[in-house]
C-alpha cells in the first residue's frame, strides 16, 4: 500500500448492535475497493476482520480489527468493532483512534440498544457520524421505519440522502436524494440511471425537504435562497453537508446490502467526501521535559509522536502495538522513546494491518494508523515520541470490569502456564484483570460479563493449550463478637526435663472498630504474669484472629484484656503463654455471642426511567437496600443502593436481560455488616463440611 499524506486519510470506526452487519460491511468495503478479490462470509469463517478462531466458531466479533482500503485517492482505515457489550473495551480502543463513525443499523431489526450506545459513544468522543442501514435485500427490512425511529430519538439532525428502490421485497436500486436522481443496480458495484418510481416520490419529498432545510441552516445567504424557493446545486449541498457533518449538525443516513455489495461504493465515497481528515481534529499532550502543552494536532511537520491504542498478542505472529501517529512521520529506522516505561526502542519495520496480516509500509504520516512489532516495554495507552521532545498523551478511559469468577486450573501444575497466558491476554484486553485473593485462597478473573469470562477460558484452551474452569467465588466474610466473656486458660505439659506452663485470665469484648482485627491491653497487677511474656500473649492473639473459631474467617473488632494469670519460674516459656492465649481466645470468642459479618457494596445502577420498578424489585430480592434515586439526562435514573456482595453474583446478566441491555452498574466495597441468621447458619454449615 502506498504512503498517504494526512489530508488523504480517513479513520472510521464501525459501531452498532451485535449482528447489525459491521463485519460483513467491512468485508464488502474491502471487496468493492479492490483490497480483496473475494468477498468472505461470516458463516464460512473467512472474513478479513473475524480472523480469530473463537470469532469464527461463534460467528461474531470479539476484538477490533483494522481493514485499510483505498478509495478515490484516499486511504480509509476501517476499524471493525464488536457489537456485544462484553467487549466494550475493544470498542473504546477503536473510538479513541477514530476521527468519525459509521453507525450500522439492521434494516430488519431496526434501531436497537447497541445503536443508542454507539450514538452515546460518538457524543462522548465528539465524533462526526453517519448511519448506514444494512440488510435492505431482506424481505421485511424497512428503511422508512429506521429513519422514523432515528428521527424520533435524535431529532432533525437525521438526514437520509439515499432512498431504496425495492421490487418484490428485493433491493434493485436507489434514489440519490442530493441529486434527485435514481440508479438501478446492474451488477456488483455496477449501476445505471433510471426513472424515479412513483411509489418512492412521497418519501423522497420528505427526505429532500429535511436535507435542504439542514443545508439552508449553514448560512444566512442559503436560508434566504431556501425561503425564496431557489434550488441549490449538488456541489453546494455537498459542501454544506461536509461542514454540517463535521459539526455534528447533520447525520446522513445511507443504505445498502452487504451480501450483494450494493450501496457500499456510495458509502465509501461519502466517507471520503463528508468525513474529516485527521488534520482537522486536534490532539494535545504534555511535553515531559518542559511540562508545557504539546499540540500534536496530526501535523506531520512537528516532532514525531504516536499513541498506542491497542495491542495484539498472537501466539503465532507475535505482539503488535497498534499506533495512531499524532504528529510527525514515522519511519522504519526511527528510534522512539516510551516515557511510560522509560525505554527506547528501534522500530525496525512498520506495518499496516489488514485483519491479522501485516503489510510493511515505508512510513506513516501524522493521522495514519499502523502497527509496530515486538515493542517489549510498550503497552496499550503508552505514548511513543522522541527523546528530545518526550510527549505524553492522555490515556483513554476504559469501562471497568465488575463481573468476576473464581478460576481453577484443570491440570495441577498448570498455574504458572495459565498465569503467563492470562498476562498476554490482559495485555491485549484492557477490560480483563486477575486478582489474587489470598485470604480465601482463590484467584479471581474479572471481565465485562459472563460471556467475556467464558470466552477468555475458551481462548486459553484453544490458543495456549491450558484449561481452566470457572466457579462461584467464595465471599470474604468476617467474624466478630457482640457480648463480653471472661476466661481462664492454662496450658500445662510435663514430659521429662523441662515442662511447659502458661496461665492467662482474659476478658474479651467488642472493640467497636471493624477495620482492625484486635486491640490488646494488659491490666496485670503484682507481676502475676511477667512483662516479658506480654509479647507472647499478643503473638497468640495475632495467630488466633487469622482464622476465627466460628467458621474459619478472619476476626475483626475484638478487644482482649489480659488481667491475671500465673507462671512457673522454670517451665514457663513464650511458647506456653502463646498456646494458652490461643486456647483462651477460642473459648472466650465462642462465649461472647460470635456473629458472621458479610461485605456490603455500595451499588449504583443507571437505567432508563421505564425500568426503575423492575430493577428496584430485583434489588430487594437480593437483600439490597435502595438509598435513593437521582434523575440524570437522557430520561435515565441513577439508583443508589447498599447490597451484600453475595447478591452481586450473576447481576450483570440479570440486569441486561431486565433492561434489554440498557442498564449499567458499578459498585465498590463499603463496609461489613452482621449477616442475617439464615445466611450465617448456611455459611457455618458449609464451612464445617469443608473442614
Amino acid at each position: 500500500m502506498k504512503v498517504y499524506r494526512t489530508d488523504e486519510i480517513r479513520n472510521v470506526v464501525l459501531l452498532g448492535h451485535g449482528g447489525s452487519g459491521k463485519t460483513s460491511l467491512a468485508e464488502a468495503m474491502a471487496y468493492v475497493s479492490g483490497a480483496t478479490s473475494r468477498m468472505g462470509k461470516i458463516a464460512d469463517g473467512n472474513t478479513i476482520s473475524d480472523f480469530d478462531k473463537e470469532e469464527q466458531k461463534r460467528e461474531f466479533s470479539i476484538s477490533t480489527s483494522l481493514v485499510p482500503v483505498e478509495w478515490e485517492k484516499a486511504k480509509i482505515n476501517i476499524l471493525d468493532t464488536p457489537g456485544y457489550f462484553d467487549f466494550v473495551g475493544e470498542v473504546e480502543e477503536a473510538v479513541s483512534a477514530a476521527d468519525a463513525a459509521v453507525i450500522v443499523v439492521s434494516g430488519k431489526a431496526g434501531v436497537e440498544v447497541g445503536t443508542e450506545k454507539a450514538w452515546e459513544l460518538c457524543d462522548k468522543y465528539k465524533l462526526p457520524r453517519m448511519v448506514y442501514v444494512t440488510e435492505m435485500d431482506v424481505d421485511d427490512a424497512s428503511f422508512r421505519q429506521v429513519v422514523e425511529d432515528l428521527t424520533e430519538r435524535y431529532g432533525k439532525v437525521i438526514a437520509p440522502h439515499f432512498q431504496p428502490i425495492r421490487e418484490n421485497e428485493k433491493l434493485v436500486g436507489y434514489v440519490n436524494v442530493i441529486k434527485n436522481a435514481a440508479r438501478r443496480y446492474t451488477g456488483v458495484g455496477q449501476r445505471e440511471e433510471c426513472e424515479i418510481p412513483e411509489y418512492c416520490k412521497p418519501n423522497l419529498e420528505i427526505y429532500r425537504d429535511k436535507l435542504l432545510e439542514a443545508v439552508a441552516e449553514t448560512s444566512e445567504a442559503f436560508m434566504e435562497r431556501y425561503f425564496e424557493g431557489d434550488e441549490f446545486s449538488v456541489e453546494e449541498i455537498r459542501s454544506a453537508m461536509r461542514t454540517e457533518v463535521m459539526d455534528g449538525d447533520i447525520v446522513p443516513v445511507a443504505m445498502g446490502s452487504n451480501i450483494q455489495a450494493q450501496g457500499v461504493a456510495n458509502l465509501l465515497s461519502d466517507i471520503v467526501r463528508f468525513f474529516p481528515s485527521p488534520d482537522s481534529r486536534s490532539c494535545a499532550g504534555i511535553n515531559r521535559k518542559t511540562n508545557e502543552i504539546f499540540e500534536g494536532n496530526y501535523d506531520f511537520a512537528k516532532a514525531k509522536s504516536a499513541y498506542v491504542f491497542k495491542t495484539m498478542v498472537d501466539p503465532f505472529i507475535g505482539k503488535y502495538s497498534f499506533v495512531k501517529v499524532c504528529s510527525g512521520v514515522l519511519k522504519g529506522d526511527d528510534t522512539l522513546y516510551n516515557g511510560d516505561s522509560d525505554a527506547e526502542a528501534k522500530l525496525g519495520k512498520i506495518y499496516t494491518m489488514v485483519g491479522n496480516k501485516p503489510t510493511e509500509v515505508s512510513e506513516l504520516f501524522a493521522g495514519d494508523i499502523g502497527a509496530i512489532a515486538k515493542l517489549a516495554n510498550t503497552k496499550t495507552g503508552d505514548t511513543l515520541s522522541t527523546k528530545n521532545t518526550p510527549v505524553m498523551y492522555g490515556k483513554t478511559e476504559y469501562s471497568k470490569p465488575y463481573t468476576y469468577m473464581k478460576y481453577v486450573c484443570n491440570n495441577k501444575g498448570d498455574e504458572d502456564k495459565v498465569s503467563q497466558a492470562l498476562q498476554k491476554m490482559m495485555a491485549e484486553d484492557v477490560t480483563l484483570k486477575t486478582v489474587n485473593d489470598s485470604e480465601n485462597r482463590q484467584t479471581l478473573l474479572y471481565g465485562m460479563g459472563d460471556q467475556h469470562l467464558e470466552i477468555t477460558a475458551s481462548k486459553l484452551a484453544a490458543r495456549y493449550k491450558c484449561e481452566i474452569r470457572l466457579e462461584t467465588p467464595k465471599v470474604a466474610f468476617r467474624e466478630t463478637i457482640k457480648k463480653k466473656s471472661d476466661v481462664d486458660s492454662k496450658y500445662k505439659k510435663q514430659s521429662g526435663g523441662h515442662g511447659q506452663y502458661g496461665h492467662v485470665k482474659m476478658r474479651f469484648e467488642a472493640s467497636g472498630d471493624l477495620e482492625t482485627p484486635y486491640v490488646f491491653e494488659e491490666e496485670v497487677v503484682g507481676g502475676a504474669v511477667p512483662k516479658n511474656y506480654f509479647p507472647a500473649v499478643e503473638k497468640g492473639l495475632q495467630e488466633a484472629v487469622v482464622k476465627g473459631p466460628l467458621a474459619g474467617y478472619p476476626v475483626v473488632g475484638v478487644k482482649a484484656v489480659l488481667y491475671d494469670g500465673s507462671y512457673h519460674p522454670v517451665d514457663s516459656s513464650e511458647m506456653a503463654f502463646k498456646t494458652a492465649t490461643v486456647q483462651a481466645f477460642k473459648k472466650g470468642f465462642m462465649e461472647a455471642s460470635p456473629v458472621l459479618l458479610e461485605p456490603i457494596a455500595s451499588l449504583t445502577v443507571t437505567v432508563p426511567d421505564d425500568y426503575t420498578g423492575d430493577v428496584m424489585g430485583d434489588l430487594n430480592k437480593r437483600r439490597g437496600r435502595v438509598l435513593g434515586m437521582n434523575p440524570i439526562s437522557g430520561g435515565k435514573q441513577e439508583i443508589v443502593a447498599d447490597i451484600p456482595m453475595t447478591g452481586l453474583f450473576g447481576y450483570c446478566t440479570v440486569l441486561r436481560s431486565m433492561t434489554g441491555g440498557r442498564g449499567v452498574y458499578s459498585y465498590e466495597f463499603a463496609r461489613y455488616e452482621q449477616a442475617p441468621s439464615d445466611v450465617q447458619e448456611a455459611e457455618i454449615a458449609k464451612r464445617a463440611k469443608e473442614e
